[in-house]
């Protein structure tokens, strides 16, 4: 005799209209490949990451680039600073201040003008 494992009757299952779901024949062509679409998958995956590693390093180059056309702008803009600087100082000097009131015909409070006429011309 033998002996069952559970008193109860195994039961088949059935299908739609009642039809027992032995297997059936895959209708050709309608197979999910899995294989192919994990490939493709991880072929999606590699694209992007190496989209965002070249725009990453484009962005880098380019704000590296930026760097030193604005270093050079600030080169030239100290050496403007310190010659204007400079002038600034020559110019608030005391000795250059009196020059150019001469030149423009001032004098000092106290001093005798002196206008010199009957010169030659040269």
């Amino acid at each position: 005799m033998a002996s069952q494992s559970s008193s109860a009757p195994r039961l088949r299952s059935t299908g739609p209209a009642g039809r027992s779901s032995s297997r059936t024949r895959p209708v050709p062509g309608a197979r999910v490949r899995w294989d192919r679409i994990g490939r493709a998958a991880m072929l999606c995956v590699l694209a992007v990451l190496v989209y965002l590693y070249v725009s990453a390093g484009v962005r880098m180059f380019s704000t590296w680039r930026q760097s030193g056309r604005d270093q050079a702008t600030v080169a030239t803009l100290e050496a403007e600073h310190s010659a204007l600087l400079r002038e600034h100082r020559e110019l608030s000097s005391t000795s250059t201040l009196e020059a150019e009131a001469r030149r423009l015909g001032m004098m000092k409070r106290g001093e005798q003008p002196y206008l010199v006429t009957g010169l030659p011309a040269n």
